[in-house]
This record gives structure tokens, C-alpha cells and sequence, in this order.
């Protein structure tokens, strides 16, 4: 009967860790990008509802320094939405992301043929390699995606206050900040684990012959 060898969780985490580690300029390299496009992406939705909520008040003088600031308001509109262009910058930053995230990980698959191959010698099932990537991205992830989102929300609030003054404070929308905060951060770990499917399934499916053959 083939014997199985169980990873646990706490081992793989381990093993994520120390690689992360291992590699920690490159791995900050490409949390740095995750941080600038979810930062990004949390400015621009945070920003929208600074000024949705300062809209909804109805005050003629509120809806005039909106409209001094850029903001396309038509009569009767109760709300704000990003314009075209901006949709267009936030996709494409976040697709930049991705396609930074997917070659920082193939190259890591590179790096690590024979560490890849001698857990698999060793009887690593190909769901336990899956694991330790997914593990790494997910630390990452979550890491980039909380940083960018927070440096965004406070960003979008200090241009708030700089474009509308002290008095903005006031006008704050607390929960919506939350909530497109909390968005800000779940797209943020779905890109990171998104970017790392591809690279991690090549590398469980690996041959650990072909993989320690390799020279390094």
C-alpha cells in the first residue's frame, strides 16, 4: 500500500514562513506592488464616499467645492460614482499587479526545483506543494493588501481634509470608509492568491526527477 505523508497545518506554515524569509527582498518587492494597487484602489472608493456623504447634505456650498474639485455633479444627483477613466486606471493597476505577482512567483518556482523536488522524493503529495504557495501568498496577501489599504483610507482622508477643510471631519461616513476599506483589503488577498494559482499548480506538478536534476 503507497504511504502517504501528512503535511500538518502548522508545518506548512512554518515552511511558507522561512521561505518568505528565505527570500525577503523579493517577497517585499512584490508586496510592495500589492501595496500600491490596493492603496490606490482604496483612495479612489474612499474618496467617493468622503464626497457622496458630503453630497447627501444637500448644502449648496459643499455641492460648489465638490464641483471646484473635479466632481461631475448634474442636478438631482444624490450620489457619486468613479468616472470612466479612473475604472480604467484601478483595472489596469490591478491587473499589473497580478501579472507582478504571477512572475515573482514563477520565478520562486525556479529558485526552489530541487527543494520542490526532494519534498516530493521525500512524498509530498502535489496538494501539499499547492499548500505551501498558496500559504506564502496568502501571507503576503494579507500583509500588502492591510498596509495599501489603511495608507489609502488615510490618504484619501488628509486630501479630503486639504480640499475641503477641518470641517470635513464632521462629515466623515464612517461605516462606508469601513466597508470600502474591508473591500480594499479582500481584493487585495484574492489578487495575491489569484497571481499564485498558475505558478503553483507547475510546481506540484513536477516530476522530482526532472526537478532534482536540475542544476542550480
Amino acid at each position: 500500500m503507497r504511504r502517504l505523508i501528512v503535511l500538518p497545518w502548522k508545518k506548512s506554515i512554518e515552511i511558507a514562513y522561512k521561505s518568505i524569509r528565505a527570500r525577503f527582498f523579493r517577497s517585499l518587492i512584490t508586496t510592495l506592488t500589492l501595496v500600491l494597487a490596493v492603496s490606490f484602489l482604496a483612495f479612489s472608493q474612499v474618496s467617493i464616499d468622503i464626497a457622496d456623504n458630503m453630497l447627501a447634505t444637500g448644502d449648496p456650498s459643499l455641492c460648489q467645492m465638490l464641483m471646484r474639485c473635479g466632481y461631475d455633479i448634474l442636478p438631482g444627483d444624490t450620489s457619486l460614482a468613479a468616472s470612466p477613466k479612473q475604472r480604467w486606471i484601478i483595472t489596469l493597476s490591478l491587473l499589473v499587479c497580478v501579472v507582478g505577482i504571477i512572475n515573482a512567483q514563477l520565478m520562486s518556482v525556479t529558485e526552489r526545483f530541487r527543494e520542490i523536488g526532494t519534498m516530493k522524493c521525500l512524498g509530498a503529495l502535489d496538494r501539499f506543494i499547492v499548500r505551501i504557495f498558496v500559504m506564502e501568498a496568502a501571507m503576503q496577501g494579507f500583509a500588502g493588501a492591510l498596509v495599501g489599504a489603511v495608507v489609502g483610507a488615510i490618504s484619501a482622508f488628509l486630501a479630503a481634509l486639504l480640499r475641503f477643510g477641518p470641517d470635513t471631519i464632521n462629515l466623515l461616513p464612517w461605516q462606508a470608509i469601513f466597508l470600502s476599506t474591508l473591500i480594499a483589503l479582500v481584493t487585495g488577498i484574492s489578487l495575491s492568491l489569484l497571481g499564485v494559482l498558475y505558478p503553483a499548480i507547475m510546481a506540484a506538478r513536477m516530476q522530482p526527477v526532472e526537478a532534482m536534476r536540475v542544476e542550480q
